[in-house]
């Protein structure tokens, strides 16, 4: 605004008055040939306050025909349309006005310098006789008009400048409250305390960034209460062997002529569970943190797992377990995977089953491939899992809501592991349960399956 009003504001103004002369010597052109040209004229030149002639190229006047006209006027009008002839037909200059002393008497202030446009048009009448338009215009100074404006702007700026100020107070405010109020909580929420919630309100970006925080102390919170879960159930199970490797170790320092292999047996039992335990926390700690790295190979997939069915079976052949693998006509299924992973997640899913197959002991093994997919599956059929854990069973640190016991074997975190390694696979993991019925683990490899059927 300061620019156009009172920097650019005179060339503006010269600009939109020539822009009207030529508007109005095109209207005396196109009425040239009428009869009532000199009524058309003295009515342009009143509406637009200019003064207009239509003359020969010699500058004699077509409109104020005199017996005597003025010579000098003639020879100004000669060289003004010779200098439109020399500029494509149409030429116009500026020139200013000596200012006139006030009349006695008289409240008006002539002393101003006037500034005037002459305009030269060229052009031929119907007749193809050639005549020329001139057209003087006096153009009004702009400086009162500038300083008028100047100071306009002034006083618009400071009131501009206030409100901005009290604009930016508002908005400040409206914005800090809630973003001071979202600070606190999550300065809260560093400190622990999860039941922490946000309501930011206003802005979109305000409310989505509170419910983003919400949902994390959510989150949060519920991997705090699984740390004390698993540091309870870890405490549980480490204690156990703990107390029996004493109680054993002080019984055979007490009576150790009494000493006897059952005793001996208990205690490395009991440490194996402890090593595996161990083994176990230090597996899902470095799977959830990438830090496990797949060895991809090659490798017979059936005769892997089938090998190590048999083994844990003749393991367990004393306690009454069974396990049949059943191939479904597919001796061999070779894939690209990590061996020993694939290995592991297979032996967890066995152990578990074990572990809930309840009076029955009876593990059933299948594996099927469709669609270049194979998928292992291990069924116990014991007590089964409730239709609310299910969609929990594999998250890291989860306890059932039944009271933590002390599994047969293995130490709890097995299906994490799973978890974990098929996921590294690119593999999809699932169980299907129902109480008193039994439970199915599956999971499913989409590596490059080559089968070798009977």
């Amino acid at each position: 605004m300061w620019l156009f009003q009172t920097v650019f504001l005179d060339a503006f103004y010269k600009n939109i008055r020539i822009m009207q002369i030529k508007r109005v010597a095109a209207d005396i052109v196109n009425n040239v040939d009428s009869a009532d040209l000199v009524a058309i004229v003295n009515s342009i030149s009143e509406s637009n306050d200019i003064t207009a002639d239509i003359t020969e190229h010699n500058g004699a006047s077509r409109l104020r025909q005199t017996p005597l006209q003025d010579r000098r006027v003639m020879e100004a009008y000669a060289a003004l349309i010779s200098l439109a002839r020399d500029n494509g037909n149409e030429f116009y200059e500026y020139s200013t006005m000596s200012p006139t002393p006030p009349r006695y008497g008289s409240f008006r202030d002539n002393r101003i310098p006037m500034q005037s446009l002459i305009y030269v048009k060229l052009a031929d009448d119907a007749m193809g006789e050639p005549f020329a338009v001139i057209i003087n215009a006096t153009i009004s100074p702009v400086n009162a008009t500038v300083a008028t404006l100047r100071y306009q702007l002034y006083f618009i700026s400071g009131i501009m400048l206030l409100l901005a100020v009290f604009l930016a107070i508002i908005i400040a405010k409206r914005v800090s409250r809630p973003i001071e109020a979202i600070n606190k909580g999550a300065f809260s929420l560093s400190k622990g305390n999860y039941a922490t919630r946000f309501t930011g309100k206003g802005f979109k970006e305000i409310v989505e960034l509170s419910e983003t925080l919400n949902t994390a102390a959510i989150e949060l919170g519920k991997v705090e209460n699984l740390r004390r879960e698993l540091l309870a159930n870890v405490s549980h199970d480490l204690r156990t062997p703990l107390s029996l490797i004493y109680s054993y170790a002080e019984l055979m320092h007490d009576f150790p002529d009494e000493t006897t292999s059952e005793q001996t047996q208990v205690i490395m039992d009991e440490t194996s569970r402890l090593a595996a335990l161990v083994s176990d926390v230090l597996d899902i700690s470095k799977l959830e943190a990438d830090m496990e790295q797949l060895n991809t190979s090659r490798f017979n997939l059936t005769a892997n797992l089938s090998d190590t069915a048999d083994l844990v079976e003749e393991l367990l052949q004393r306690e009454g377990y069974t396990i049949r693998y059943e191939k479904n006509g597919y001796d061999e299924i070779y894939v690209d995977a990590d061996e020993m992973k694939i290995n592991r997640a297979f032996y967890n899913l066995l152990m578990n089953a074990i572990n809930y197959s309840g009076d029955s002991k009876n593990i059933t093994v299948t594996q099927t491939v469709n669609d270049n997919h194979v998928k292992i599956s291990v069924t116990d059929y014991g007590e089964g899992i409730s239709a609310e854990d299910l969609s929990s069973i594999w998250d890291r640190y989860y306890k059932s809501s039944k009271e933590h016991k002390r599994a047969p074997a293995g130490t709890g975190l097995g299906l994490s592991i799973v978890k974990k390694i098929i996921e590294l696979h690119g593999g999809r993991y699932g169980v299907i349960s129902n109480i008193d019925k039994g439970s199915t683990f599956w999971f499913e490899l989409c590596c490059d399956v080559t089968i070798h059927a009977r």
